[in-house]
Parts: structure tokens; C-alpha cells; sequence
């Protein structure tokens, strides 16, 4: 039976994992991996001399085409022991992670910086994870693992709309303008860009309807429209907090809905005719990251006044610590479901749930003042790392974005050192997106510019020891 993703059947899901989350309220940790202070020791000396390492290679990057083709050999030949030492990780899990997941994040990247070179790294970054969910996903049907044009275009979708309907200087009425318009584009009404952002979403929507043909694939775009439908509403409500608190389960059926409709998606755009199986999984693995990334930017979310679960749990002066718990129960959950599925190779199912569990340790770890003591003293031994070290070295990365952005840039370049130009899809030749186009050409030439002085003083940084 043929699954139809209406909204109605996105609800059903949305209350199905209100009962399992409420399941997964649990006064213990579930059984995890533990470390004694010894282990950190020496996770954490090998995560310190991988990443001296790295930052010897990265000086590297600001030369010439050889030097920077060196540095990426250097770095690629680095990860694996520092994957094995620092992350615990076997020879099966790396190997998927530099000869599956690392190239297609550098082949989006490149596609990326040809199509829009004003992207940023962080945007491009955003995308490159979406599709490696997608690739997860790939995987998990029994398919091999590769960056198809849909995956490409809906993983760009996010910098291009979300991120653009999150801006807290854009007014009311224009998110709503935007979204409605977008809206109508998903169900496949043509019209003209206003703008170099519509042209771009617009772009991407054809290079899925190019590969999935409306007729054939209804349940694709129902996918899409439902995702739609969820950011719509994740905006109209939580705007409405303004005026009333909503309830933590108001707020819980929200984010299930945005995430759970977010990763369904992926799976569509893997595998248009899914299980139930299938479907319910790729829902709950949605919701599983959602949550996961409301847990790592509840500061940020504070500031900005946006309301999660576990930004109003610090409102209402309770501690973090019970959501976590059950997060992590929630996590088992969603593995169990994963293990169950038909395809997928053991090293491919271990990898992504420690992948899950280091995302919610990780964010805890730099959470910290929202938790007991008591609570921070039991989690901690589940993590690899010391939670000061987390921290730590999170604040020390975020300083030093600028020295890693010539490596971004050596890893767009193909093995004789010149820039890898992906062929843009045939939609750019419509005269409807001549426009962007255009902007497209004088793009490139202000990116350029910036990349150029910023490298500038990044190269008189290089003066300085890596500490």
C-alpha cells in the first residue's frame, strides 16, 4: 500500500510520536558506553595532536596549487587517526566517512560555490549535512550512497528558505509573501523571481521536478508541502507566544512536525515508494534531530526569544536534566527502528547512532548551566571527553574559523589544483531565472574579491605558533 503524505498523515505521525516521546520519560539513563578519566585523558590528547596536526596542514592551504593539493593529502591521510584515536571509531565507520560521506559534502560544495559563490561556508556546511542524512537514508533502502540533483536541491533549500524565514529583522508580512509565493511554486505554478533568492529556490524545485516528474511522483511534493506546511506553522504559533505561553505539548507537536516532515522528505527524494517501516523511522529520525538541535542552541534560542522545549523549561526555572534523559532514550528508540530495517550495514547503523548520541552529549556539554551538578556528574562519563574539554575546544574552533576557510576552499579544487566547476542544471538556461544568472556572474567576481582580502591577513596570521 502506497503511503500518502497529506497533512492529515503527517498529524497521525505527529501524535504517534507524542506517545513515544512521553514513553521515553525515564528517572535513569538508558544504557550507554562509559569511559573512565583515564580513557578521556587520552581521547582528549589525541583530539589535541590531531587538530595540531590539522592546523599545520591548513598553513599549507594559502600557497600555491601544489602546496594546497599537499595539505589536502595531509588532512585526508590525518582523519582516519584521529577518527580511531580521539573518536573511538573502527576501520569500517571510517572508511564510510571518508570514501561516502566526506566526498559528497565536497561535491555539493563545489556544485554549491559554482551556482552561488556568495554562499557561505557555514550555509554550505548546513546543506552538506542535510545530505548526508539523505545518504544515511540512501543506505538504508539498499541503495548506494550519492548526491543525486534532488538531494542536492532540497539540502540547498535550506540556507535558501529556512534560514531567510528565521531572520528576526524581516517583518510579518514579508515572510508570509515569501512563503505563500514558495508555496505556490511546490505545487507547480510558474512564475516569475522577484528576487535572486526566488530565483535560486525556484532552481532548485525544477532540478527535483526534473528528476521526479509531478504525474509519476505525487507523493514526493507532498513531502515538500508538508515540510512547508510545518515551517508555516512553526511561525504562525510560535509568533502567537507573543501574546499566550503555549504548553510544553503544543511546542512538542510543532517540532515534531517540522523535523519529522524535514527528514521524511529526504527519504522521499531517496526512495519515492516507502514502507511503513520506512516512513515511520525516517519521521521519528526527524524529530530525533530536531530536538537534537533545539538541545544545542537553547542559549541562542533564549536570546532570541524562540520557544522550544528546552527553552521553556529554563523559562519555567527547571533544570534541563529530565529532557535530556529522555532524549536519549528517544535516541535508543529511533535506533532500535533503524536496526530493524531491512538494509544498512552494521558499521553504517553504529556510525550514525553514535553520531545521535554525540550530538545530544556534545550539546549538553556546552549547556552546562541549565543542568544539576548531579546530573552533569552522571551524563559525563558517557562521553568520551571531559565537558569543560568540550567546551573548551568548541570556543577555541569558533575563534579560529578564519584560518580553516583557505581549506574549504583547497578541498573545492580537483586533484591537479584547479577550481572543479560542476555544470550547472539546464533550468539556469530559462529566461525566467536569467536574472539570476546575471547576479550569479557578479557574485563571483565579490566573492572572489572577499576570499582574496580574507586571506590576505590570514596569511599574516601564519607569523604566529599554533599554541
Amino acid at each position: 500500500m502506497k503511503e500518502d503524505y497529506s497533512w492529515a498523515w503527517i498529524e497521525a505521525q505527529v501524535a504517534e510520536t507524542v506517545e513515544v516521546w512521553k514513553a521515553c520519560a525515564h528517572g535513569s539513563l538508558p544504557e550507554l558506553p562509559r569511559y573512565t578519566a583515564k580513557e578521556q585523558s587520552g581521547r582528549e590528547k589525541a583530539y589535541d595532536q590531531g587538530l595540531k596536526e590539522a592546523e599545520r596542514a591548513v598553513r599549507g592551504a594559502q600557497g600555491s596549487p601544489a602546496e594546497r593539493r599537499l595539505a589536502r593529502e595531509r588532512i585526508t591521510a590525518l582523519f582516519p587517526r584521529f577518527a580511531a584515536g580521539a573518536l573511538g571509531l573502527g576501520a569500517e565507520p571510517v572508511a564510510l566517512l571518508t570514501d561516502s560521506f566526506l566526498p559528497v559534502g565536497a561535491e555539493l560544495a563545489q556544485w554549491t560555490r559554482s551556482f552561488d559563490p556568495e554562499m557561505s561556508m557555514e550555509d554550505t556546511i548546513q546543506a552538506a549535512r542535510n545530505a548526508w542524512i539523505a545518504c544515511g537514508m540512501q543506505a538504508l533502502v539498499g541503495q548506494p550512497m550519492k548526491l543525486t540533483p534532488s538531494i542536492l536541491a532540497y539540502s540547498l533549500l535550506y540556507p535558501y528558505s529556512d534560514n531567510y524565514l528565521d531572520q528576526p529583522e524581516l517583518s510579518v508580512a514579508e515572510k508570509i509573501e515569501f512563503s505563500e509565493r514558495f508555496r505556490q511554486r511546490l505545487r507547480g505554478e510558474r512564475q516569475p523571481a522577484r528576487s535572486r533568492r526566488e530565483a535560486s529556490v525556484w532552481t532548485m524545485v525544477r532540478l527535483i521536478e526534473e528528476e521526479f516528474p509531478r504525474q509519476r511522483y505525487p507523493q514526493v511534493f507532498e513531502s515538500l508541502l508538508a515540510i512547508h506546511q510545518a515551517q508555516e506553522e512553526s511561525i504562525a504559533q510560535l509568533r502567537q507566544s507573543t501574546d499566550r505561553c503555549l504548553s510544553g505539548e503544543e511546542i512538542l507537536r510543532i517540532s515534531c512536525a517540522k523535523g519529522g516532515s524535514s527528514v521524511l522528505a529526504d527519504a522521499c527524494l531517496v526512495q519515492p515508494w516507502l514502507t511503513p517501516e520506512q516512513s515511520r523511522f525516517s519521521f521519528e529520525w526527524g524529530v530525533l534531530l530536531q530536538l537534537g538541535d533545539d538541545l544545542q542552541d537553547v542559549a541562542e534560542d533564549l536570546k532570541r526569544g524562540s520557544l522550544t522545549l528546552f527553552t521553556l523549561a529554563v523559562r519555567e526555572g527547571r533544570p534541563l536534566d529530565g529532557l535530556v534523559r529522555q532524549l536519549l532514550h528517544f535516541s535508543e528508540r529511533v535506533a532500535e527502528m533503524m536496526e530493524n530495517l531491512q538494509f544498512g550495514s552494521p558499521a553504517l547503523k553504529e556510525l550514525m547512532r553514535t553520531s545521535w548520541r554525540l550530538l545530544i552529549l556534545m550539546a549538553a556539554a556546552d549547556a552546562q548551566p541549565f543542568f544539576s551538578r548531579e546530573f552533569l556528574a552522571e551524563l559525563e562519563p558517557c562521553s568520551g571527553f571531559r565537558f569543560n574539554f568540550l567546551r573548551k575546544r568548541k570556543e577555541k574552533l569558533a575563534g579560529r574559523q578564519v584560518i580553516y576557510a583557505p581549506l574549504f576552499d583547497a578541498f573545492l579544487e580537483d586533484a591537479s589544483g584547479k577550481q572543479e566547476t560542476a555544470p550547472l542544471p539546464m533550468v539556469l538556461r530559462e529566461p525566467w531565472l536569467a536574472m539570476s544568472q546575471q547576479q550569479s556572474k557578479d557574485s563571483a567576481s565579490r566573492a572572489a574579491a572577499r576570499r582574496s582580502e580574507s586571506e590576505a591577513g590570514i596569511r599574516a596570521d601564519q607569523l604566529q605558533p599554533v599554541p
